[in-house]
């Protein structure tokens, strides 16, 4: 029986919300996504897992900070120290996509030490655990660089050029699993899209586009036991009912406002036999994200906000507070009153007022060149109500002037 944890998009630098850490120094959500992956690590340490997955985009970016490294490599050191080896998988956010440069993981591969095992190339290896051997087939973010396309794509557009990615990474992944053992339990570790994959924050499905998308089915093959997947920042099993599960674990923490919905958390999984595999999905803590939308009524404007907001428990929250204005009312919300109830949360994203567009009524069409000045004015009469019961008066003596115009104009 082998265990692991399978994870993905650490995302360390995400700083959008938040503030600056008073006793730290560091800005709160990176101490959010840091808390986070401890809780990954805890949970690894307590099982005694045989190793840990990575499945790629540690950083934002693929140049991060001093202290955003500091602090992976602490979190990383825990599984070290505990023999436990740790399979790092480059992410999109890990490549700086630029041929000769280091990714943002490239330290983990060059440091003197056993037990780290970065996967920056499409690759299979044996990993030697407590339990036995393990087979990992790992596929990076699949790129021009990380594919090393020859001269014959160099005229291709960038649709064909991604569509070939695609069917190369697909031709990749079958070729290393028949060469593996199959009496031998195996995972494919991939930073992947996947077609029938669903966006966090939404239920927009991958389509064909910039990314390089396959099938589940090419992912689902033998001998994997398991499919590890990153990228996707929603937790989901692709493959539900067959065997192997293909899992996007998700990020461990919410990253935008988006994903204020969804849970977030990591995979424990277990390889009983070759037959039999099974994950448990186990959230992490997060940084509660609540929206606020009030639609105004008559009365106190203000005083309607502050009571939908004590319907939440907003402490150390990120907040946004959207209030629909009635038509035609002024917006008479006391923002420093607001203001001044929100302090507890932890960050407000903004106090948004929304506005519904009054429709605009259409006029009647004047655009027929042979419509005479009279049949014109009275069509624009009749299109206006609050004229109607006027318009012979106004009708006769707009003709009154319209006459004396016509007369002035031949006499000049």
């Amino acid at each position: 029986m082998i265990r692991f944890i399978h994870t993905a998009d650490i995302h360390f630098g995400m700083e959008n919300y938040g503030k600056i850490d008073a006793k730290t120094g560091i800005h709160s959500r990176l101490l959010d996504f840091e808390r986070a992956l401890n809780a990954c690590i805890d949970v690894a340490l307590d099982q005694d897992v045989d190793f840990f997955l990575f499945s790629g985009d540690a950083y934002k970016t693929a140049h991060p900070t001093p202290t955003q490294q500091r602090l992976l490599m602490h979190c990383l050191l825990r599984l070290y120290k505990a023999n436990i080896p740790v399979v790092l998988v480059i992410g999109n956010h890990d490549n700086p996509l630029s041929f000769g440069k280091a990714h943002a993981l490239d330290i983990f591969g060059n440091l003197p030490l056993d037990g780290f095992h970065v996967i920056a190339q499409p690759r299979s290896f044996t990993l030697v655990t407590k339990q036995g051997p393990v087979h990992i087939v790992g596929i990076p973010w699949p790129t021009r660089n990380t594919l090393a396309l020859s001269d014959k794509h160099v005229f291709k557009s960038a649709t064909e050029i991604t569509e070939y990615i695609a069917q190369a990474v697909g031709s990749i992944i079958s070729s290393y699993a028949k060469k593996l053992d199959p009496s031998l339990p195996a995972v494919l570790a991939g930073h992947l899209t996947a077609s029938s994959g669903i966006f966090s924050g939404s239920e927009k499905r991958a389509i064909y586009g910039t990314d390089p998308v396959l099938l589940p089915s090419q992912l689902a093959i033998a001998p994997f036991d398991y499919v590890a997947l990153g990228h996707l920042h929603r937790y989901q099993n692709l493959n539900p009912n067959g065997h192997p599960a293909v899992v996007y674990a998700g990020s461990i923490e919410r990253v935008d406002f988006g994903e204020r919905k969804e849970d977030k958390g990591f995979c424990l999984v277990t390889i009983h036999s070759k037959e039999k595999t099974s994950h448990e999905f186990i959230k992490t803590p997060m940084r509660p994200f609540i929206q606020i939308e009030v639609t105004l009524k008559s009365g106190d404007q203000t005083q309607q906000i502050l009571d939908a907001i004590a319907l939440h428990d907003i402490r150390d929250a990120v907040l946004k507070i959207l209030y629909h204005i009635p038509e035609g009312k002024a917006d008479r919300v006391d923002l420093n009153a607001i203001e001044r109830v929100c302090a507890t949360a932890i960050h407000v994203v903004g106090i948004i007022p929304i506005r519904n567009h009054q429709t605009r009524e259409t006029r009647t069409h004047l655009g027929d060149t042979a419509m005479d000045f009279e049949t014109m004015l009275g069509a624009y009469f009749d299109n206006k109500p609050e004229l109607r019961d006027k318009k012979k008066d106004l009708l006769e003596k707009a003709l009154i002037l319209y006459e004396k115009s016509r007369q002035d104009s031949v006499e000049d």
